[in-house]
């Protein structure tokens, strides 16, 4: 069976990245509006590689159970990356662990164990910093992105199969992206092809399509075609998804539309979910 590849430092996969950095993200998320599309995206990106950096911490270190990449397009297609990491598609956990830009001290409410809310400071590393600039080159991106997995696959052939999650708020404007999206699926290991999922930013207050299984219900041509571009989900995250509450069923694909700012959390977390199969 596909997608039951065990992920370890012998055997690790790839996630990628692609981030819409157009201008248009620095437009409010529907329900929020004191945040950018742009702020929120970085938020969650930079919580997320927090999540998988301690999942891949042991007691001998951090194990380089995933490469990590991170593709901004807004204007031009370039690493997401800075500092250390500056230009490079794809880099080893342990690497992007010991490497964020910064550490900012951040405050949240917390329970004070007697009904009340107290402020809590906490340490949170950015890796991500969101520019937003100029139009939406989505298709040099997927271009981008099969070139990196093409190497990475060449190097690790019987991983469990890499996933692209590409966050965007609106249409390409390099053209029609189906071709660059199923170069990109087209890719495989001995255990199955590469998962491309797609997460479409609401500035309206809209409720979110998240996991359909087909194209009823979309409210435009854009909606279906990050449908058709979106890998159904495999065993492993379909089950996660179900246990998550999502109505989910067979055909299921990798996509929320119209996602604010919580959806997007949830899509992130089980769209990389396989990380806790990592040994």
């Amino acid at each position: 069976m596909p997608y039951t590849a065990q992920i370890s430092r012998s055997n690790p996969t790839a996630l990628i990245f692609l981030l819409d950095q157009s201008s248009s993200m620095l437009e409010p998320f529907g329900a929020q509006p004191d945040k950018s599309k742009a702020a929120g995206v970085a938020d969650a990106l930079n919580r997320l590689l927090q999540n998988l950096v301690l999942k891949c911490a042991k007691a001998d270190g951090v194990r380089d159970f995933f490469h990590v990449g991170m593709l901004s397009y807004g204007g031009r297609v370039e690493s997401a990356f800075g500092g250390a990491l500056a230009g490079k598609t794809l880099v080893p956990i342990s690497q992007l662990a010991n490497n964020p830009l910064r550490i900012e001290v951040r405050t949240r409410q917390v329970d004070d164990g007697a009904g009340g809310l107290v402020n809590e400071k906490f340490k949170f590393p950015v890796w991500f910093e969101a520019r937003p600039t100029g139009r939406t080159p989505m298709c040099e991106a997927l271009r981008w992105a099969k070139e990196g997995l093409q190497i990475f696959l060449g190097v690790q052939p019987n991983c469990y199969p890499p996933l692209v999650i590409n966050i965007t708020d609106g249409q390409p404007t390099d053209g029609d992206p189906r071709d660059a999206a199923s170069a990109v699926r087209a890719l495989a290991s001995k255990d199955g092809n590469v998962l491309l999922f797609n997460a479409h930013l609401s500035d309206k207050q809209n409720r979110p399509i998240e996991f359909p299984q087909d194209e009823s219900g979309f409210p435009d041509n854009f909606a279906r075609l990050l449908f058709r571009m979106s890998s159904e989900l495999p065993p492993k995250l379909l089950e996660a998804a179900k246990g998550a509450g999502f109505a989910v069923g067979p055909t299921s694909r990798g996509f929320v539309f119209n996602a604010d700012l919580v959806a997007v959390i949830r899509f992130l977390d089980i769209g990389t979910r396989m990380a806790q199969s990592a040994r």
